[in-house]
């Protein structure tokens, strides 16, 4: 039991005018955190007996599928130079000199420190596979820090690795992470989908993000009711067929003269067509990899041909291209198209003829596949083409999804319209493959004694992360002004509020009450402050405690009054029964979400 008149909480009425989303505003008024500086904040005591909560499940769930190690923050250069990530982190990575020079930087993420080990450690197919987990401090020099927990520059992350000898042993590995995380953030009581997603600067293959839908999110998920989720960056839709426009002289491409109308919709507007008869075009730099570099040079062109009523989605591309991609510039465009910007179009821009070959990468988007008749630049000033048909007209390099999908369009599934919403991510699984063994040297002899390189998976999860969106969630159903975590999280599970503590009869009640349900094995609140009731009850709602027990006048009659916050039900309940009454309804809340009862769906 702890009492509330011997603890620091310092709650305040109203937020800082700085504090945007529900959740640092609650976060703040609550007294779990107070600012430090941009990006940086301290846990105090309810901050910090969540925040405790929260790894507590994660690593028990851990525990059953890997091994916790405690690596390093401070790291040094040379290790990050070896998987080609020192240059790439850019100004995202806090960098720093020791007293002789040598460079430093904090750890974002462990991938070079854990394939070292593995590198230096391993040595035979028959130790793996292993699952090596961390939960520790990262570190990122976020520029626009906010929101919070939510986009910090200092945040405490499990992060685990997978070494398995083949492509079986990861899909285990990636199963298992997949299962474990999916109890985890349901032992939490969070409600979450889980999406596929963009691997980013981690690189490898398959990716899957847990998202929990909330309005402070940064991401948006494309969802429907088939049960398809996909981040926007990798959602893909079906598309209601769209009738051409029938060809005009001999089918042929044909000149159209269309004197100062550059865009889709200019054009369509003086030839009469719809955006959707016409191709847009879109022009890049993509600037590559340094293994890429003899073979394709350091950029390359990469031009896109899409629906003109649709969006580019740069993510996308990106991974087409193989490397970070910015606009051509006006002199780059001529170059590339003996056009300037306006009437740019795919007839006479020599294509590639593989992604891996050298040339301008031209991309045609899946949307364009097998239409006819449509209008395009022509690559010559103030002129268009009618009768432009893909693959017959022109050839690119490839077909491929690079469009943004649309709330409303059928999902790829059973073409239910998809909802798009925001979300914050509170995990992520990715199949690295060998990209950083095979670049720091990590071997291991396989079944018939030949050198191997192991292959990874990468599998983070953000504390904070699962706590910001609990609140969140929660504060959406109490009109922004409280919240309730769920027992599991919650700093304490039970607040004992007693409404006079001048009256000695209602004090030795609560008293009586709070010891009785700590006996019992609950986290208890005694709130034995010389307080107004009302003053009491709001500081409890706002603290984000699911039970709330009222000793008040009732006791006269043998009877306190419950509040189930999660529920919104309040009851009254005999005196003598109330521990056991309160103590088989916080089980029976976490019941359902013992670590035994989760199955990875």
């Amino acid at each position: 039991m702890h009492r509330w008149s011997q603890l620091f909480i310092p709650t305040l009425r109203e937020a800082p005018a700085d504090a945007e989303v529900a959740s640092h505003k609650l976060l703040l008024r609550a007294g779990y955190i107070r600012q430090l500086g941009a990006g940086i904040y301290s846990y105090l005591l309810l901050g910090n007996r969540s925040i405790n909560k929260i790894v507590a499940i994660v690593r028990e769930e851990m525990d059953k599928i890997g091994q916790e190690f405690l690596l390093p923050a401070l790291n040094p250069r040379e290790i990050w130079e070896e998987s080609g990530r020192w240059q790439v982190m850019g100004e995202n990575m806090f960098r720093l000199k020791d007293r002789k020079g040598a460079d430093l930087c904090l750890g974002m993420t462990h991938e070079e420190v854990m394939t070292s080990i593995a590198r230096n450690e391993l040595r035979s197919y028959k130790q793996l596979p292993q699952i090596w987990y961390q939960i520790q401090t990262k570190f990122r020099d976020e520029p626009r820090p906010k929101s919070g927990l939510l986009r910090v520059r200092q945040f405490i992350m499990k992060d685990s690795y997978s070494f398995d000898i083949d492509e079986a042993g990861l899909d285990e590995s990636y199963r298992k992470h997949d299962a474990a995380y999916r109890a985890i953030f349901t032992r939490c009581g969070l409600e979450f989908v889980s999406v596929e997603a963009d691997s980013g600067a981690m690189g490898g293959s398959a990716s899957q993000e847990f998202m929990v839908y909330t309005d402070a999110g940064e991401d948006l998920i494309a969802s429907s009711a088939s049960g398809y989720a996909a981040n926007i960056e990798k959602a893909t839709s079906r598309l209601e067929a769209v009738e051409d426009l029938a060809p005009t002289g001999d089918g042929q491409p044909e000149l159209v003269h269309t004197p100062g109308q550059r865009t889709i919709e200019e054009v369509g507007g003086f030839l009469k067509v719809q955006p959707q008869h016409q191709i847009k075009t879109m022009a890049y730099m993509a600037a590559l990899s340094e293994a890429d570099h003899a073979k394709l040079g350091k950029f390359r062109p990469v031009v896109v041909f899409l629906r003109g009523d649709h969006s580019l989605n740069e993510t996308k591309l990106a991974a087409l291209a193989g490397g970070e991609i910015r606009p051509m510039t006006a002199e780059e465009i001529v170059e590339v198209f003996k056009a300037p910007a306006g009437y740019l179009g795919p007839i006479g821009v020599e294509a590639a003829p593989h992604p891996k070959k050298p040339g301008t990468l031209i991309i045609l988007d899946k949307a364009l596949e097998g239409r006819t008749n449509l209008i395009a630049g022509a690559n010559k000033e103030e002129y268009h083409l009618r009768n432009v048909t893909p693959t017959r007209d022109f050839k690119p390099t490839l077909i491929a999804d690079v469009r943004s999908v649309v709330e409303g369009e059928g999902d790829p599934i059973d073409g239910s319209p998809l909802r798009i919403g925001k979300a914050v991510e509170i995990g992520h699984i990715f199949k690295l493959g060998r990209r950083y063994t095979d670049a720091m040297g990590a071997r291991v002899l396989n079944r018939d004694g030949k050198e191997a390189t192991p292959i990874m998976g990468c599998y983070g999860i953000g504390i904070e992360r699962i706590l910001t969106a609990a609140i969140e969630g929660s504060a959406a159903a109490n009109d922004g002004s409280a919240f309730a975590l769920h027992p599991a999280i919650a700093p304490f599970q039970v607040v004992v509020t007693i409404t006079n503590t001048s009256d000695a009869s209602l004090l030795a009640a609560g008293e009586k009450i709070a010891a009785d349900l700590t006996k019992a094995g609950l986290d208890v609140l005694l709130d034995d402050r010389d307080e107004r009731a009302g003053v009491k009850f709001k500081d409890a709602d706002l603290i984000g405690i699911p039970y709330r027990i009222n000793v008040g006048r009732g006791v006269t009659e043998g009877k306190v009054e419950f509040v189930d916050r999660l529920n919104r039900h309040t009851q009254e309940i005999a005196l003598e029964q109330v521990a056991s009454a309160v103590a088989d309804q916080v089980t029976a809340s976490l019941q359902p979400l013992l670590p035994d009862t989760v199955k990875a769906s």
